[in-house]
């Protein structure tokens, strides 16, 4: 029997179920994310941010449209998403640290992320 995948890549809302098995699968209160915000989608799980680029890279993603997160269950809508990650620092697109800067596109990614993942609900 095959195991369920530890990235999930979805344009769609993902069910809370599958979700909280993501965010058990590695930390326990949160998941690691990547978002394309040029196609919509969302890789969602994985130890670190590196493999959500590099499954949507695989994918036919462009490094200059996906940028990683983090989210947090149960902290609400203005806590939930931290924009942190080692992929962001991006000195050509003028992004010098590991934090989403630029203030539209963490807009962008907050949205995105609502739409696939929530506000921050609590999953139990």
């Amino acid at each position: 029997m095959s195991q369920p995948p530890v990235i999930v890549v979805s344009a769609e809302p993902i069910p809370r179920a599958e979700l909280a098995r993501l965010v058990r699968a590695h930390f326990g209160d949160m998941v690691k994310l990547v978002a394309d915000l040029r196609r919509g989608l969302v890789a969602v799980g994985g130890e670190l941010h590196a493999d959500g680029e590099a499954l949507l890279l695989e994918r036919g993603s462009n490094q200059d449209d996906i940028w990683g997160a983090n989210y947090h269950p149960g902290r609400g809508p203005g806590a939930c998403l931290e924009y942190t990650s080692l992929i962001n620092i991006r000195p050509a697109l003028g992004n010098r640290s590991m934090v989403v800067e630029d203030a539209a596109r963490r807009e962008r990614i907050r949205e995105l992320v609502s739409r696939v993942l929530g506000e921050g609900e609590e999953l139990d």
